[in-house]
């Protein structure tokens, strides 16, 4: 299978898989009204999904460095397809957790060894791209999970778009068992199953920090984004002429060329020097997006616009970094690594946002304001840690592997 259709089979089996993403960000005001939910717990269960993936992704992950990517990828795809048809019978904070937990098991063992299948079977130039189109693939299907959430809710209730959400899992499954053919990994010296110690050098823990503050603010961005406008419309007394989550679906949709673009900036100028850049703009964008609810409608629409540019620009560049700079016979616990600490900022994210709500209040420009402001000053520990890594790198000398 040449490199393009593999590329366009692992990015559909992807997107189709993530059809239930957003099952509960797309309608998080209708839960804490149905559910009786504060800030804390709804955050609790937004940022549970990456909780689960965070605990089981050292050993998915990790496990493709001993076994084919694709058997792990088919059975935790089924695991998917099981946690989104369970959520339609969610009852209330500690269901709804479960199942999301679940969910987030079940990507675990979809995105991180999707991406090893992808780039184990693809060298060269065609490499870095592939991996970009993966990566942006994230993005669109979150984007088609708002939408489809959103609208499927309305015609026939929030257990519709969780039951059809399996049925994506379902196709995705029966894509990639039909149309991915089997590679064994190479045979790799006898060792523990998740053997860190040629990753513990400068470049991968920046990738793995950075990443971890990228998703920190993008997930927290994504999972209150919808509460977020349907905040600035009641604050403003004035009706949206979109609904909220259409601006998700179209805020997550620019994310994926903003990642693909961003990672050819990078390749050109320099990928730490432009991830530093772009993750230092997103950070002051993020400092003033929550005072956006006191603009008219365009004003906001056009903010949330340019901050979904920068909140997902660095995000295949930080991806391919990390591949770059680690070494090819521990690339999969590197990438078990990166996704555990990258995804506990996901994790995070989502928390903290509700718990700063909680404390200010929810119903105040101030609330939202130190909410999304939080989440750009803990970014910024991402370029210092680029930066930190840069500066060993040329302090010994460049004898240490460069941050690219």
């Amino acid at each position: 299978m040449n490199a393009r259709r593999l590329t366009l089979l692992l990015c559909t089996a992807e997107t189709l898989g993530m059809a239930g993403f957003a099952l509960f960000a797309a309608l998080l005001p209708e839960f804490q009204t149905l559910w009786r939910l504060s800030n804390t717990e709804a955050g609790w269960i937004g940022g549970g999904f990456f909780l689960g993936y965070m605990l089981a992704v050292p050993l998915l992950t990790g496990l493709t460095d001993r076994h084919d990517a694709r058997t792990i990828y088919l059975w935790a795809m089924l695991l998917s397809a099981v946690a989104s048809a369970g959520f339609a019978l969610a009852e209330g904070f500690w269901s709804a957790l479960l199942w999301r937990l679940l969910a987030g098991v079940g990507l675990a063992g979809t995105y991180m060894p999707g991406l090893k299948a992808l780039s184990e079977r693809i060298d060269g130039a065609a490499q870095s791209r592939a991996i970009a189109f993966y990566t942006a693939s994230f993005g669109l299907g979150t984007a088609l999970s708002f939408i489809l959430t959103g609208e499927l809710a309305r015609l026939g209730g929030w257990q519709l778009p969780a039951l059809l959400s399996a049925v994506g899992a379902v196709v995705a499954w029966a894509l990639v068992w039909r149309g991915l053919p089997d590679k064994p990994p190479a045979a790799q010296p006898p060792r523990r199953l998740l053997d860190l110690r040629l990753l513990l050098g400068r470049p991968v823990l920046a990738y793995c920090l950075a990443y971890a503050m990228h998703n920190l603010e993008l997930f927290a961005f994504r999972a209150w984004l919808v509460a977020f406008v349907v905040f600035a419309a009641d604050w403003r007394a004035q009706p949206a002429w979109l609904s909220a989550t259409w601006i998700a679906t179209l805020a997550t949709l620019i994310g994926m060329p903003a990642s693909i673009l961003g990672n050819e900036l990078a390749l050109r100028y320099g990928r730490g020097r432009w991830l530093i850049g772009v993750m230092a703009a997103s950070a002051l964008l993020a400092s003033v997006l929550g005072l956006g609810a006191a603009l008219p409608f365009w004003a906001l629409l056009l903010l949330i616009g340019l901050y979904s540019l920068t909140v997902t620009a660095d995000s295949a560049a930080l991806t391919a970094g990390l591949i770059t700079v680690a070494p090819a016979s521990h690339r999969g616990a590197a990438m078990a690594l990166y996704s555990c600490t990258g995804f506990s900022g996901a994790f995070l994210g989502p928390l903290l946002f509700g718990v700063t709500l909680d404390a200010l209040g929810a119903h105040t420009l101030a609330g939202w304001w130190a909410a999304f402001g939080l989440m750009g000053v803990l970014l910024l520990i991402g370029p210092a840690a680029l930066y930190w890594a840069r500066e060993r790198e040329r302090a010994v000398g460049g004898c240490a592997t460069p941050v690219v």
